[in-house]
Parts: C-alpha cells; structure tokens; sequence
C-alpha cells in the first residue's frame, strides 16, 4: 500500500541530486562549472601525473616492470633524471622528434593550403549546397580510420590503383614505389586530419561580415588584396584552430606511419610503442611521452597566455 505521507514518497534523480548538493552547501552554478573540471582532473590530469610518475622510475623484471616511487626499492635521488638525460643524449630519440615534428608541420601547411580554400567555398554557397557539403566532409567518420589507413594501402601499393591507372595511361612504364615512403605517410596524415582543418576554418569564415568585402571593392580595393588585407586577418583564429587540431594529434601519430611509412620510419608514436610493448621499458616510454606533452602543451599554453593578454590590453 502506497504511503500517504509525502515526504517518505522518492525523490526522483534531479531531486535527489539537489537535495545532496543543498547538503553539502554547493550551489547549481558551482556544480555545473565542477563537472568539466573533475572529468579533466579524473582523465586527464590524473593519468599525466601517473605517467610523470613512472618516468621517474628505473625498468625493474617485476609485476609491474618499474621500480616504486617509495620505499627501500625506489630510485635513488641522483638517479631520477636518467631516463631524460638518456633521452636527450641519444640521437635515436631525437631524430624521432625531428621527425615527427617534420610531418606535423608539413601535413599542417599542406591542409591549410588545402583546406582553406574548400572551407571558404563552402562558406559562400547556399544553405542547401552547404550542407550537402558539410556532410562530405564528416562522412569519412562514419567509417573506421583503420579501414581508410588500409584502403590507402590498397590504393599506393605497387599494384594498387593508382599505379594501375598511370600504367594503363602510359604515364610510366614500371610501377612506382609509393607505398612505405615519406609521401605516403604524407597523404595519410593530410587525408584523415583535413577535415580537422575544414571545420574550424569554415565556422570562423561563415560568421564573416561581407558587407566589408563589399566596402573594400567600393573603395577600389582588388579582390586579392581584400583577401589578403581582411578575409586572412579575420579568418586568423579558425587558422590556429585548425593548425593545433592537425598538428597536435599528428605529432604522436602511430598508425599511419606505421602503416603507409613502413618499417624504417622513424616516429616517436613508434617509439613509444616499442619501448612499452616491445622493449617493456616503461619508464623510458614514460619519459618520452612526457617530453612529447611539455614540448606541446608548454608552447600552446605561453601562446593562448599572450594573446590573452593582447586581448585584455587597451586599444
């Protein structure tokens, strides 16, 4: 039998979550802003210290295979920085980092060159034309990126499709070696992060007022250079955007060098696995990971510091 009582009768979730936050003397608002901060502590800054942790440590024949950060085992004070000493003193380490920058900013440029003009096109067409478009682009999401790495194999191979398109037009006579070489890392990196590109660009350059465009072309200013002198200077932050969303994610990449560069590409994602899988070194993967983060995050955050402040100056 159902009690009559109203207060004994369930709360339902939202109630029952108010109740708790009024217990504990947090407000709604507070509440709201804690929930991103708490899943960024819990997923991201929570494994970074653990990471930062184990690069500290020496590589140990044990469950796990690094020594604890305390007690009679841990490393010893004037040892704790051999892993980056070990890092920073090894060529092997740092033409991985040479390399892996090289791509980054390369696979960067080349989507910018191309994805600046797709975006600004797809900016000034209509709303229907727009959509059709935007869906382009995003479609390649819905299927797997390992999927689109392996049909890049199928399609840059020695017999592949387009070795079998420029042989059947006589362009060459023998096939060409694509496929396991820089330019094919190149293509796979460009293909699968263009739309990272394309999007930010594209909101950036549809809110874009034409009617400056409009005013430039009625004051004598030539196309091109009213692009140069505000569509550019406009579309500056959907630029950055797009350049960290490629660069970052393309610094670490593993599996399109491994794929499309072959065995002897060296890439500090590759790297990485090999001294956690293969050599079952964690400390030193750790170490690496740990200088790949500081060598990105560190400038991105001076960057965003800056032009803060730019912001925040009187004009």
């Amino acid at each position: 039998m159902a009690s009559d009582n109203p207060q004994q009768t369930s709360l339902p979730l939202g109630g029952q979550i108010h109740r708790l936050l009024t217990a504990l003397g947090i407000k709604q608002r507070t509440a709201v802003i804690l929930v991103p901060y708490l899943w960024l502590t819990i997923f991201f800054v929570v494994p970074c210290i653990i990471i930062l942790k184990i690069s500290f440590a020496q590589t140990v024949i044990a469950q796990p295979p690094y020594t604890p950060m305390f007690g009679p085992d841990s490393v010893p004070h004037d040892q704790l920085f051999d892993n980056f000493k070990r890092l920073f003193g090894d060529l092997l380490y740092i033409k991985a980092y040479g390399n892996s920058l090289q791509l980054a900013a390369i696979s960067t440029v080349f989507c910018l060159l191309i994805g600046y003009p797709m975006a600004y096109g797809i900016a000034r067409c209509s709303p229907s034309t727009r959509s059709l478009l935007l869906l382009a682009i995003i479609l390649p999401f819905w299927t797997s990126f390992l999927i689109r790495v392996y049909a890049w194999m199928g399609i840059l191979g020695k017999e592949g499709v387009l070795n079998d398109t420029l042989l059947a037009l006589g362009i060459i006579d023998a096939p060409l070696q694509i496929l396991y070489t820089p330019i094919a890392m190149y293509v796979g990196i460009v293909y699968t992060y263009l739309p990272f590109m394309i999007l930010p660009l594209y909101a950036n350059l549809e809110k874009m007022d034409m009617s400056l465009l409009e005013a430039a072309a009625d004051l004598g200013c030539r196309p091109l250079k009213a692009f140069c002198v505000i569509t550019i200077p406009l579309s500056l932050p959907g630029i950055i955007a797009g350049a960290l969303l490629v660069f970052i994610p393309a610094v670490g990449e593993y599996v399109i060098p491994e794929l499309l560069g072959g065995p002897n590409s060296l890439m500090i994602g590759k790297v990485v696995y090999d001294e956690f899988a293969q050599n079952r070194d964690w400390p030193m993967a750790s170490a690496v990971a740990v200088a790949i983060l500081l060598l990105l995050v560190i400038p991105i955050m001076l960057f965003q510091y800056f032009q803060n402040k730019s912001q925040e100056a009187p004009k």
